[in-house]
């Protein structure tokens, strides 16, 4: 029996995005608002932001700007997603703290707003009868080493163990996706670079040497995209991605916007030499799917004691899946991948955020 695609699932159906004004929510809006699909709802606690994004789609998307509503609230507050469920057949769950270093400094708001607030939402979408919902993860989740991967980590057992209830009960699909880092979304480096590049700046690296896993927002979309279309409860999927190192992510930035320097800042506070997407445990029980990993569910019990008489003797395959040791890109393979981003292409161009007068060739 072949899966039904998001497009048909999607006909006449209610969409709800947590965080949906990020990077994330504003390219699910892009793929899907033209479709058949009857209603997105952008759930968020930033007025401003709904607001900037309620004018975008009135000047862009005027015929189908009706089909989005805006839902301010906190998914810390399970009143406030418990009222934005009446309706809704399926959750994309993107709402989180993200920033490395503001989740170091002040880990227990990384735990309401990533672990609590993930319960929250499940909560309420398996009590409001929700179909299926997606929440997304991380790679800092796997062997987290700072606040922001170990909140992440706590999330995904959160997201498995009320996936394990929901099946039990028959109803709600629960699952979840983890990805690296996506290019140019908030806060993260590469428009860093190019507004210091901008500022006649030199660009401030933390480690050239560091590698880090680069995927585009609609990659993320994809992702996000297969695992709704194929997912079983509890089930995690991970995205096969190309990366690269620090060093050549900041060359290939500098190849397009003008050379003004490296300056080397050393490493931030919990920040990892490389990105984990898939651990040694969870290898041994993934299912290559082509361009993902599927891993299935953890289907033991609370029996605890068949495992003091009987255990397993391979516990783990050779290495993880890392940053380090999937495939490098060069400079020239990193421009390419980087100039897939809409806002590197925005950014070239002459009008764009980096002028002219900035530029070196």
């Amino acid at each position: 029996m072949s899966k039904l695609t998001a497009e048909a699932a999607f006909k006449n159906k209610v969409l709800l995005i947590t965080g949906g004004t990020g990077s994330f929510g504003a390219a699910v809006l892009k793929r899907f608002l033209t479709s058949e699909i009857r209603q997105i709802r952008i759930f968020s606690r930033d007025e401003k932001k709904q607001d900037d994004m309620r004018h975008i789609l009135q000047t862009k998307y005027p015929d189908y700007a009706s089909k989005v509503r805006f839902f301010i609230g906190d998914v810390r507050d399970i009143r406030s997603v418990a009222d934005a469920m009446p309706g809704v057949d399926y959750i994309f769950h993107a709402a989180a703290l993200k920033q490395v270093p503001s989740c170091e400094f002040f880990p227990m708001q990384a735990v309401k707003t990533n672990i609590e607030g993930t319960d929250n939402v499940l909560h309420a979408a398996v009590e409001a009868g929700v179909k299926k919902v997606v929440c997304l993860s991380t790679d800092k989740a796997a062997y987290p080493i700072n606040a922001m991967g170990i909140s992440k980590a706590m999330m995904e057992h959160v997201i498995y163990a009320n996936a394990r209830v929901a099946e039990e009960c028959g109803g709600t699909i629960i699952c979840c996706t983890r990805y690296g880092n996506v290019m140019c979304s908030r806060g993260s480096v590469i428009p860093l670079f190019i507004d210091q590049i901008k500022a006649g700046n030199p660009i401030t690296i933390t480690n050239p040497d560091m590698t880090r896993f680069l995927m585009n927002l609609e990659e993320a979309v994809d992702l996000v995209k297969f695992a709704f279309e194929h997912a079983e409860p509890g089930d995690l999927f991970i995205q096969k991605a190309d990366a690269s190192t620090i060093g050549t992510l900041a060359a290939a930035v500098q190849r397009l916007f003008g050379d003004t320097g490296i300056r080397i800042i050393g490493t931030r506070h919990g920040e990892k030499l490389y990105e984990t997407l898939m651990t040694r445990e969870e290898r041994l029980r993934s299912e290559d799917m082509g361009d993902y990993f599927r891993i299935a569910a953890d289907n033991r019990d609370l029996n605890y004691d068949r495992y003091f008489t009987k255990g397993k003797v391979q516990t783990e395959t050779e290495e993880s899946y890392t940053s380090h040791n999937t495939q490098l890109l060069n400079i020239e393979e990193t421009v390419k991948k980087i100039m897939t981003s809409d806002y590197i292409k925005e950014a070239l161009k002459p009008e764009g955020i980096i002028g002219k007068k900035s530029r070196r060739r």
